[in-house]
């Protein structure tokens, strides 16, 4: 039975690297667990162990084969994986966080098909969050990049070569609504700078809210984000103006986190003012403020105070703490989550540890 176990093994392990070594597939992942302490919510108080607190957890494939001429075969399948239970962070969708198949250019740019992040999302959480969407600090609190922001299914996305460090992407998500080509399509662009101490991106998201027997007028979002890196300090500003059903889907997965009934702004403003501060060689504090400007009648307005502290204890080992606060005004109902969780009240405090390989 050993012998047997060994052999299948040994064949396997050939196989893949085979597989390996011809296609050049990558495995990577990155593990991340937290204690979370929240309060202020209707349910009071509660402390849990959570997964992706700073970053979420996940394990992935991505691989790139050399055509020729400058052009290559590429492709990305990534899972996300709950490190408190084992289990996957989405049921029912295997590589829930993205999965795409392209082909890039040295010259032309890239193009990729399938579920993928969107040019909003990532200059959030890329260029204007000092906590990178993640933590109790997140930017995902208050800035309109839930749902289909974040990801967009049955997407065409293209991303151009950069010109003295400007680029641009252009993604178009199908709506696949039968009889209409336009209902549920999704239009996200992107133009992208960097450059020295400077990154900067403006980008614009137009979803089309209309269904097989409705009509709704789109909802867009404008949105610009920007850092300055004077070594002392990397300087973080983004904002946001959001307009139309959809353009700003509320974080929190419940629908009375205070006990009390709350609707997603239809239009407003958003904006923030951060830094990233190095502290000796291996550490760094994150401090944000965000304010959120709701342009209706109901003036839903909040605020988010946040502090973190990040310790490289290696290049792909971390230890972090953070802690977060939002002020609800008028009825608003927004929560203190971190990357992977919407968070249940309006103070969150975490600590946890996160290892990439």
């Amino acid at each position: 039975m050993k012998t047997s176990l060994f052999a299948s093994t040994l064949v396997l392990g050939t196989l893949a690297n085979g597989a390996l070594a011809q296609s050049n597939v990558t495995l990577y992942g990155l593990t991340d667990a937290g204690i979370v302490r929240e309060s202020g919510g209707a349910a009071g108080s509660s402390t849990k162990l959570s997964s992706g607190v700073g970053t979420a957890s996940r394990l992935g494939f991505k691989g790139k084969e050399d055509l020729g001429g400058g052009l290559s075969a590429v492709f990305t399948l990534e899972a996300g994986i709950l490190i408190d239970t084992g289990a996957q962070d989405a049921a029912g969708k295997a590589f829930n966080r993205q999965v795409f198949v392209g082909l890039e250019s040295k010259q032309l740019g890239s193009i990729t098909v399938g579920r993928q992040y969107t040019p909003t999302y990532n200059a959030l959480g890329q260029v204007g969050d000092p906590f990178g969407s993640g933590y109790s600090g997140s930017a995902k609190n208050l800035f309109p990049v839930a749902g289909g922001n974040l990801r967009a299914d049955n997407s065409i996305l293209y991303t151009s070569p950069a010109w003295n460090g400007f680029n641009a992407n252009v993604m178009y998500a199908l709506g696949e609504v039968q009889g209409d080509s336009k209902a549920g399509r999704q239009i996200n662009l992107g133009i992208n700078y960097a450059g020295g101490p400077l990154q900067a991106r403006l980008t614009y998201n137009n979803r089309n809210n209309d269904t097989a027997s409705v009509t709704n007028p789109s909802g867009r979002n404008i949105m610009f984000v920007a850092n300055y890196d004077f070594r002392v300090a990397k300087i973080h500003v983004a904002y946001s103006d959001d307009k139309g059903p959809n353009s700003a889907p509320l974080n929190n997965s419940t629908p009375r986190p205070y006990g009390r009934d709350f609707l997603p702004s239809l239009k407003g403003r958003d904006m923030l003012v951060g830094a990233t501060i190095p502290v000796g060689a291996a550490g760094a504090i994150m401090t944000s403020y965000i304010r959120k400007d709701d342009r209706t009648a109901f003036n839903q307005d909040a605020a988010q105070y946040a502090v973190g502290y990040l310790y490289s204890l290696s290049k792909r080992t971390g230890i972090y703490t953070s802690y977060g606060r939002i002020v609800n005004k008028n009825g608003a109902g927004y929560t203190v989550g971190n990357n992977s969780n919407a968070g249940t009240g309006d103070k969150a405090y975490n600590v946890g540890i996160r290892h990439a390989f």
